[in-house]
C-alpha cells in the first residue's frame, strides 16, 4: 500500500468560506503522517487565519511573496521544491482561472507556476456556488487545467452558505484524503473490473425478525475502495450495512441472500475479476410469515423450517470454468476454529484459485483483521494489520497472480 506516510505537501488556501473545511482537512492529513505546509492568499485569511492553520499544520504559515523568513527572499521556489505535491483546497474560481492563464501575482499561485511539473503534481478540491460551478467559463478551466496535467476533484452537493443548494460544495476531509492515496496507488488494476460482495445477508422470518451474522461489511468495502484505488472498474454488492460507499465505487444495495445472488447474476458477466467476501447465510426460513408471529400466552413455540440459500460463490466459478472465460474467483472464509484445513478444503469445494480466510469472531466488525491466502500451491499468511492495508495486500498480490497468468 502506497500510503500518505511521510508525504510533503503544500495545502494552498483561497478565498471562500470552505476554508474552514480546511482546518479539518489539514489535522486529518497530519494524522496521515503527512508534512503540512500551509500556504495562503490574502483572501484565505479573510476566513480562516494563519494562526489556526499554523496550530494544526505545525508549521509556519506562508502568505507573502515577500516573506523574509527564507533567506533567498524565494518561498515560491524554496517550498515548492520541497513538496511531493501542491493541493489546492478550497480552489476559488478565480484562482482556477488565474491557473489556466499563467499569472502569478501573489505566493500561491507563483508556487503553483514555478513548480517543477515532473516532480510535483498540482490537485485542487474546488468551492464556489453552484451557478459559478455550472457557469461555462469554470467548466472550460476545469477542462484545461486537467488537460494541463492537474488533478481537478469533483465536488460535492448539498446546500452552501448562501442558502442555495447544489453543486459546488468542497469536498469532505476524509474524501479528499481518500483522493489523495488514490492518486498515489500504483494502478496495478488498471483496465480490470472488479465485482465484489461485502457485508451480511439478512433472512426474514416475519416483517421484524430475522437471521443474520455479525458482519461488518468493512473488509468488503475496504477490498473495494482498495482496487479502485489501484485503478480499477468496481462494482459493490452490499447487504445491509450502513457504511458508506467508496469514492468512484459503483454500489447495489441487497437484503437477502436470493437478491445477492441475483445481483450477481446480473452483472458478474461484465467483471474480470470476482470477490466474494460477504458472508453470505447458508440457509433461510422455508417461508417468511407476512405479519410478526405473535406470542400467543401458551408457551408453544413457532417451528422454522430451512432451506440451503444458492452457493453464490461456487455458481459463478462452476459457469466461469463451463465457458472457459477469463473471470478470476477469490472466495473468503469466515471460520471459527482449524482455519487452514477448513479454508483448504472449501476453496477446493468451491473450486477457485484463491481463497482468502480469517476467524470471523475475532474480525466481525473490528478494523483490524489476519488473514490467510490459500491457493493450490499451500498458504501465506498476512499477520494482523488494519483491513485498509490487507486490502491493498491482497488486491496488490490478486494483480501479482494475473500479471503471471
Amino acid at each position: 500500500m502506497n500510503d500518505l506516510h511521510g508525504k510533503r505537501i503544500v495545502l494552498g488556501l483561497t478565498g471562500g468560506i470552505a476554508c474552514y473545511k480546511a482546518a479539518e482537512l489539514c489535522r486529518s492529513l497530519v494524522k496521515a503522517g503527512v508534512q503540512v505546509q500551509v500556504v495562503m492568499t490574502e483572501a484565505a485569511a479573510q476566513f480562516i487565519t494563519p494562526v489556526t492553520m499554523q496550530a494544526l499544520s505545525g508549521q509556519p504559515v506562508y502568505t507573502s511573496q515577500w516573506d523574509s523568513r527564507e533567506g533567498n527572499n524565494m518561498a515560491h521556489i524554496n517550498l515548492s521544491r520541497e513538496a511531493d505535491a501542491i493541493l489546492i483546497a478550497p480552489a476559488s474560481a478565480d484562482f482556477m482561472a488565474k491557473l489556466i492563464h499563467g499569472k502569478a501575482d501573489e505566493l500561491l499561485s507563483l508556487m503553483c507556476l514555478a513548480r517543477p511539473l515532473q516532480t510535483v503534481p498540482l490537485i485542487l478540491a474546488p468551492a464556489m456556488n453552484r451557478e459559478m460551478w455550472a457557469h461555462p467559463a469554470t467548466q472550460r478551466n476545469v477542462a484545461q487545467l486537467n488537460a494541463d496535467g492537474s488533478l481537478v476533484l469533483g465536488v460535492g452537493q448539498g446546500d452552501q452558505a448562501c442558502g442555495e443548494t447544489g453543486d459546488g460544495r468542497m469536498l469532505e476531509a476524509d474524501e479528499i484524503v481518500e483522493a489523495l492515496e488514490a492518486f498515489w496507488t500504483p494502478k496495478v488494476m488498471s483496465g480490470q473490473h472488479v465485482l465484489i460482495t461485502a457485508g451480511p445477508t439478512y433472512e426474514a422470518i416475519d416483517p421484524v425478525r430475522g437471521i443474520t451474522n455479525l458482519s461488518s461489511g468493512k473488509m468488503g468495502f475496504a477490498i473495494a475502495r482498495a482496487a479502485q484505488h489501484a485503478g480499477a472498474q468496481v462494482t459493490l454488492i452490499a447487504g445491509p450495512v450502513s457504511l458508506p460507499t467508496p469514492r468512484n465505487v459503483k454500489r447495489l444495495n441487497v437484503r437477502s441472500a436470493l437478491e445477492m445472488h441475483q445481483a450477481v447474476q446480473q452483472t458478474v458477466s461484465d467483471a474480470s475479476i470476482f470477490i466474494a467476501a460477504a458472508a453470505v447465510a447458508d440457509w433461510r426460513p422455508a417461508s417468511s410469515a407476512e405479519q410478526k408471529i405473535k406470542k400467543d400466552g401458551s408457551g408453544e413455540t413457532p417451528s422454522l423450517n430451512f432451506v440451503e440459500n444458492p452457493d453464490i460463490l461456487a455458481s459463478v466459478a462452476q459457469n466461469a470454468r463451463a465457458q472457459k472465460g477469463e473471470l478470476f474467483c477469490v472466495g473468503f472464509a469466515a471460520e471459527s476454529h482449524d482455519l487452514l484445513a477448513h479454508a483448504t478444503a472449501k476453496r477446493v469445494r468451491k473450486g477457485v484459485p484463491l481463497l482468502v480466510g480469517n476467524i470471523g469472531p475475532s474480525t466481525f466488525g473490528q478494523d483490524d483483521n489476519a488473514l490467510l491466502l490459500v491457493d493450490a500451491q499451500g498458504a501465506k499468511e498476512l499477520p494482523r494489520d488494519t483491513k485498509t492495508r490487507l486490502a491493498h495486500q491482497l488486491i496488490q498480490n490478486i494483480a501479482r497472480r494475473l500479471s503471471s497468468v
